[in-house]
């Protein structure tokens, strides 16, 4: 599909750009070429899409459900409750609805680790975004269970061919307390034998260091060091109790982590990501919203703004992460991460493009867009969405938005009282 944006404001000037199956071809003052779509850019800034580390897509389902609870309770009695309950269809439309909300948010690739995979990667390639999806595998230390996992993943391996290139499929081990070692070593050699990303929680509460001392003497990151699971293709995920030891580790193989800080903050798990430490040792990381269950929102506008303001207030300086390095760690940075090319809008690259509504009040005297995107703004300021060269979203308004909003809900309803 060949896209034209009109009159559109990119990097301070008013430009056209030309959009071929999804690769940028001209970026001109004029452009005279024949398309198929054409998007009138007047009043609105383009930009690249954003990129969410680290989601549970489908626990949109839960939103509100279990709000305001000890994480022990949540988790134990009301969350897993209700994940036991989960069918592929229900998966399928809670999925199908944080697409949509993501969409909505300017959102166009998102890191999922869920149960029922297909019910995912289906709902992924319908909303036409970007999923890279992991089945959630947990196999508590039982080599029966662990077999299992193994043979789930190894089919699901083979069955994501059928939904590239939207999804594409990814390792999602839990978290060291419920994955054994020998199924991490599997997961680590099937990694590096066909690239496949490892996406995993990895440091997020202090309950998970006691854990990894008790049972291996070492740190979360020390053990999966020890047993070879680190690597680039590795993406930790919260990494709120991370030592300076564990820092250096994960800069020297090369491992990636996502920082989640609204869903840290709701659920009080004790510290915060170290951003210092992040700064000081050269480590990539991104942000990522978490699941609704533990957030409420997939907007990383919102999540750029918390992680920057809380980078400054812990570290008593007002200059880390200012606006255009935080937009960037959402934008560029990610798409490094997850292998997706340069994320800008130049000649020759293929980022997913958002159009910005600067006909709004957060926008005006608009000295600074990244400052106002970061600060003064959210998700609703995205009024176009276009993502591999389609068009996904105009005006604000998804194709099909009415039906997903209804299912969701009602979907939501009967899974609670089932």
């Amino acid at each position: 599909m060949k896209v034209l944006i009109k009159g559109v404001l990119l990097n301070g000037e008013t430009r056209d750009i030309f959009i071929n199956n999804g690769v940028i071809e001209e970026i001109s003052e004029q452009c005279t070429r024949q398309a198929d779509k054409i998007i009138n850019g007047n009043n609105k800034a383009a930009l690249p899409s954003f990129i969410n580390g680290h989601t549970h897509a489908a626990m949109t389902l839960f939103r509100g459900f279990a709000d305001d609870m000890p994480l022990k309770h949540w988790l134990e009695d009301k969350i897993w409750v209700l994940e036991r309950k989960l069918t592929e269809e229900d998966v399928y439309w809670g999925t199908k609805l944080a697409c949509l909300e993501m969409i909505k948010n300017g959102v166009t690739v998102f890191n999922d680790m869920y149960w029922h995979w297909e019910g995912t990667a289906r709902a992924a390639a319908e909303m036409g975004i970007r999923g890279l999806v992991s089945a959630v595998f947990i196999d508590m230390f039982d080599p029966k269970q662990g077999q299992e996992q193994i043979d789930l993943n190894t089919r699901l391996f083979e069955l994501s061919e059928k939904y590239k290139p939207h999804v594409t499929f990814t390792f999602g081990p839990h978290a060291i307390y419920t994955v054994s070692e020998e199924s991490l070593i599997w997961m680590r050699d099937l990694s590096e034998k066909h690239n496949i990303l490892i996406h995993m929680h990895l440091a997020e509460t202090q309950d998970e260091n006691h854990f990894a001392k008790e049972r291996y003497g070492q740190t979360p990151v020390e053990f999966l060091d020890r047993i070879g699971v680190l690597s680039e293709r590795f993406i930790g995920c919260h990494g709120c109790i991370l030592s300076e030891g564990d820092c250096r580790t994960l800069k020297a193989r090369r491992s990636k982590l996502v920082h989640i800080p609204v869903s840290n903050l709701k659920l009080a798990v004790g510290k915060i990501f170290p951003h210092f430490l992040m700064k000081n040792d050269g480590i990539s990381y991104c942000f990522g919203t978490d699941g609704c269950a533990s957030n409420n929102h997939l907007d990383i506008i919102e999540t750029m703004k918390f992680a920057s303001l809380i980078a400054k207030f812990v570290n008593h300086d007002p200059t880390m992460l200012p606006a255009r390095e935080t937009f960037d760690i959402a934008t560029k940075v990610a798409a490094r991460i997850f292998n997706l090319g340069d994320w800008e809008i130049e000649v020759g690259k293929s980022p997913d493009i958002i159009l910005i509504d600067l006909n709004r009040p957060e926008f005006v005297p608009n000295f600074d867009i990244y400052s106002d995107i970061v600060y003064a703004s959210n998700g609703y300021a995205v009024d176009t969405v276009i993502c591999m060269g389609r068009v996904l979203m105009e005006n604000r308004y998804v194709p099909g938005e009415e039906e997903i909003l209804a299912k969701a809900k009602i979907t939501a309803k009967t899974l609670v009282a089932r």
